[in-house]
């Protein structure tokens, strides 16, 4: 198995951010820099809020455990979530930070890990809240997609604080 951590560099909007970790960019295989890659256009999409994009990384079937435990299957459902509802400079802009890729040797699956943050109104605004994420990707005609994403809330700041957990 193929086990990288990863340097992401992240233009989005016109801000930059580094996801700092161990190995650089050129360290990775194949497969991981593709999800990477496409990891990064998504973020991209979400701070563009672009749903019909942000919604053309996932599988049909997709499964999310969202941040404070709330369940949403399909595709359709899940990109509900980046439609634009009202003003947008209250709108919650998440952004993902890849720290960790592998990808199975054998099957055309592959594991990503890091810190999700939520924003208020553009990738560059206030966090309200963050925590950790897990991603499996499936590779399907020649491209990666994520069937399956689970996201935990662990820290929040102002109205961040104010949202409520599934119990």
């Amino acid at each position: 198995m193929l086990r990288v951590s990863v340097v992401a560099m992240t233009a989005i909007a016109g801000c930059t951010r580094e996801a700092k970790t161990t190995m650089t960019l050129a360290s990775l295989g194949t497969n991981e820099r593709e999800i990477l890659s496409a990891r990064q256009a998504q973020n991209q999409a979400i701070a563009a809020f672009d749903a019909d994009r942000v919604a053309g990384f996932w599988t049909d079937d997709v499964e999310l455990r969202r941040g404070l435990g709330q369940l949403v299957l399909g595709r359709a459902a899940y990109r509900q979530l980046f439609v634009e509802s009202g003003n947008r400079d209250s709108a919650l802009v998440y952004q993902r930070e890849p720290s960790h890729i592998e990808s199975s040797p054998t099957w055309p699956l592959a594991f990503e890990s890091g810190t999700w943050e939520a924003h208020v109104g553009r990738v560059d605004g206030p966090v309200v809240i963050r925590g950790q994420y897990g991603a499996q990707w499936v590779k399907r005609d020649g491209r990666w997609l994520i069937r399956g994403e689970v996201f935990v809330a662990l820290t929040c700041e102002k109205s961040g604080c104010s949202f409520s957990a599934a119990p």
